[in-house]
């Protein structure tokens, strides 16, 4: 998740997807769908897991791209509102197959749990509540085990001298002691500063630089024009025609452009929107949170449970896709926005020796949510603790990919019970 490199000195680059130009596109929008699939049916643990799989996914083990571009747009993300490992799945989208690439990441990362929450909200609660049931303690078990797995990565190839690594440690220390955003934001600011003030700038070679879109600034520069007339004109429109369904797109849309952290800090700007008019009430609210728990996927699909069980029309399946678009959609252009200029800033050296500690700071920042709420959510007692070894060992020792080690863990600790 971050990035930086050994000296000032340029370093042979790495090809991207295998000897690719800088911006050139190398893969296909069905192959991105597929890559995303997999993880959205098996990604479980929150944002924090979902970047761990990421990683393991196009860093290591597909090599799309390598840690130093991958910490550079975790980063970006953590600048921007909405949820981050969306945003990060779309940037890796679109860095391997262009826009259609983009949607295809999202579709396959973000549908899985938005179908699963719709059909709960249509009658599947018979299952009941499932927050406490065995398998899915076992999915919070394999999420602390990804975790660990990249934080040990990524310390190692980011944090390559005590400077960075003390950036590191203090930015876990600020994100434990302010557990918010904002302590997240301070974390990577002041990581910024130290490493513009005392860090030698990262090697960035030009192939590794993340995909914008189409490298066409106007085209960013529209997406983020559009960003902003829809916040505003949206509750504007929504007072003038009395439409429900216009007032909920200004309500959903509203929440996703003004969340930072993405996760769980949405629910009460949600639950402010939705069960404070009356459009749902609480304890239906609760059960569909409690029913995000407990599949893969985003937490922000939690829209699509809303809008399929909120009243007055539209509802059910049209009132899902209602919402769960209006969501995901200003996260969306301001990222495609984003993204230009985030590739001409990252190559000047002033710029690259700031990512640096920036890079060095998201470390921290996933070392301090690996501690929580990663650890203290899913480790309560020793036979935890020793099945959060074992999937480590299956990850880290014995290289077995991200999603057999959640289904370890899932059956572990159904057996241990």
């Amino acid at each position: 998740m971050t990035g930086e490199g050994l000296s000032s000195t340029a370093a042979t680059p790495e090809p991207l997807g295998g000897g690719a130009a800088e911006g050139q596109r190398v893969g296909r929008p069905g192959e991105v769908l597929a890559a995303f699939l997999r993880l959205g049916l098996t990604s479980f643990g929150g944002p924090v897991a979902h970047l761990g799989y990421f990683r393991a996914e196009f860093v290591e083990r597909r090599r799309w791209l390598s840690d130093t571009a991958y910490a550079d747009l975790v980063a970006l993300c953590q600048f921007l509102p909405g949820p981050s490992s969306s945003q990060v799945g779309l940037a890796l989208g679109l860095r391997r197959a262009g826009l259609l690439g983009a949607l295809a990441a999202w579709c396959g990362f973000t549908l899985p749990s938005a179908i699963l929450l719709v059909l709960f909200a249509d009658g599947l609660g018979h299952l009941g509540d499932v927050s406490h049931a065995p398998w899915l303690h076992g999915l919070k078990i394999a999420a602390v085990a990804v975790v660990a797995q990249a934080v040990w990565s990524m310390a190692g190839s980011i944090c390559t001298d005590r400077r960075r690594a003390s950036v590191a440690l203090a930015a876990a220390c600020v994100a434990l002691l302010v557990p918010s955003a904002l302590g997240q934001l301070a974390a990577i600011a002041s990581g910024a500063v130290v490493g513009l003030c005392a860090l030698a700038p990262t090697a960035t070679a030009a192939e590794d630089a993340p995909a914008g879109v189409g490298g066409n600034r106007r085209t960013a520069v529209a997406a983020l024009a559009l960003f902003a007339v829809l916040l505003v004109a949206l509750p504007m429109a929504a007072a003038a025609t009395g439409s429900h369904a216009i007032d909920l797109v200004a309500r959903f849309y509203r929440s996703g452009s003004l969340v930072f952290g993405g996760g769980h800090v949405v629910l009460p700007l949600l639950q402010k929107e939705v069960v404070a008019p009356g459009f749902i009430g609480n304890d239906s609210f609760v059960a569909g949170y409690g029913a995000a728990q407990a599949v893969p996927g985003p937490l922000f699909t939690f829209a699509a449970y809303l809008g399929a069980s909120m009243h007055p029309a539209p509802s059910g399946w049209i009132g899902a896709a209602v919402c769960f678009g209006a969501i995901y959609l200003p996260s969306a252009l301001l990222l495609l926005g984003a993204l230009p200029f985030w590739d001409m800033l990252r190559r000047r050296s002033s710029v690259r020796a700031a990512m640096a500690g920036v890079n060095a700071a998201v470390v921290g920042l996933l070392l301090a949510a690996l501690y929580t709420p990663v650890f203290t959510s899913a480790i309560h007692a020793p036979p935890d603790a020793a099945l959060a070894l074992a999937t480590f060992a299956l990850l880290a020792i014995w290289r077995w990919p991200p999603w057999l080690v959640v289904v370890v863990g899932a059956l572990g600790a159904t057996i241990l019970g």
